[in-house]
């Protein structure tokens, strides 16, 4: 029989980069076979933009109330069912100071362990070091999502090298929505909107394109971030509609503040001429959304993140400095006007290894050698 798995996270519906990362890690991995469970992690904080979360949702089996105290027993216990346990590991998701309590969870697990880091600080505080280690201890297998994450998980955090696996973020399949043509050139982000994001510095380089003719469309998609939208209103993305009618480009913007089903979503990313990653962080190692972007073929100008750096430097895009908008300009006023350019630019080498597919592949043979190894023990336990 194939092995059951049991995905501890964020799930559908509720809206963010984890949750539609575990879902679709789920699909493709249970392939549609009975038995595979999902324990949903929610904050009492999460409205799902206005959609109700308590209804069941599909595959879970369990939700963990992260605002109750004592939650983990039951999520632990839930897990405990299936043959494998699946962990996506993010900050701010888990309760406890820097998720601590994820912690007992692992602890009181008796199957193998898979656990799925999605951020790995190269200056994390005290305490968020310490939980990182403990995680690295308490799991069978960490995965990373890139080679710079691995690298930097194994240089800073003492954490067994042995037990670390990259696979990469899958992505879905685009290439089955036909290219539309439109009258003017189309540069697209999206994502959870927040600071951070990089957006003013995109709208600052549109706004150096003014020769171009056609004027470039540039999108905006994707709601503001839950945890933003709680804290600060919409007060970030006040700002940039503010700055976009300063810089005079206010009619090159199309704002669209809605959470993309796949569906949508492989119809906007086929719709752009290059996709646009201003992001201000330098720490990123895992960007689903520059994964959806050169797994659809689209050229991509990006800011020097590290998985930008790492994916981009041999192929599929052009990396230019951080809050440089005048180097961003640069960058798309040569994917828009070069022929043959954005050809070039997509050729990725190993590209259908990102397909989901491949990467759940990877994860089920991961989790077949975990399971594997934990035979020879299992029989040592038994009374002769």
């Amino acid at each position: 029989m194939p092995a059951t798995y049991g995905f501890l996270s964020t799930y559908p519906p509720s809206q963010c980069g984890l949750a539609t990362f575990n879902a679709a890690l789920a699909t493709h991995l249970t392939a549609g076979a009975a038995g595979s469970g999902v324990v949903r992690l929610l904050a009492g904080d999460n409205t799902g933009g206005g959609i109700a979360l308590d209804r069941a949702a599909p595959r879970v089996v369990h939700t963990w109330h992260t605002d109750r105290s004592g939650g983990w027993v039951a999520a632990a216990t839930a897990l405990n069912r299936f043959d494998v346990a699946i962990i996506q590991h993010e900050y701010g998701i888990y309760p406890g100071d820097a998720g601590a309590e994820i912690l007992p969870v692992l602890r009181a697990l008796r199957v193998p362990v898979i656990v799925v880091l999605h951020t790995v600080l190269t200056h994390p505080d005290p305490l968020q070091r310490a939980v990182l280690e403990q995680i690295g201890a308490a799991a069978d297998a960490v995965v990373t999502m890139t080679d710079t994450a691995r690298r930097r998980l194994s240089t800073h955090y003492d954490v067994d090298a042995r037990k670390i696996t990259v696979i990469p973020h899958g992505a879905g399949s685009h290439n089955d929505v036909p290219r539309e043509d439109h009258d003017r050139p189309h540069l697209l982000t999206w994502g959870l909107l927040g600071p951070g994001k990089g957006i003013e510095w995109a709208l600052r380089a549109l706004a150096l394109l003014d020769d171009v003719e056609p004027r470039p469309i540039y999108t905006v998609a994707g709601r503001t971030h839950p945890k933003v939208l709680e804290q600060q209103g919409d007060a970030y993305r006040d700002s940039l509609t503010a700055l976009a009618g300063d810089l005079g480009v206010a009619d090159c913007v199309r704002w669209s503040d809605v959470y993309l089903e796949p569906a949508e979503l492989s119809r906007l990313i086929r719709s752009a001429d290059a996709v646009v990653l201003p992001y201000d962080s330098t720490e990123q190692v895992t960007s689903g959304v520059l994964i959806e972007a050169v797994a659809a073929g689209i050229p991509v100008v990006a800011t020097e993140f590290p998985h930008a750096v790492e994916l981009l430097a041999d192929g599929p895009g052009l990396l230019v400095p951080h809050q440089d908008p005048e180097a961003m300009a640069v960058a798309v006023r040569r994917v828009l006007a070069e022929p043959g350019l954005p050809g070039r630019l997509t050729g990725l080498a190993g590209g259908p290894t990102l397909r989901w597919p491949a990467v759940a592949a990877r994860y089920q043979s991961l989790a077949a050698r975990l399971i594997a190894d934990r035979r020879p023990l299992a029989a040592a336990t038994i009374p002769a």
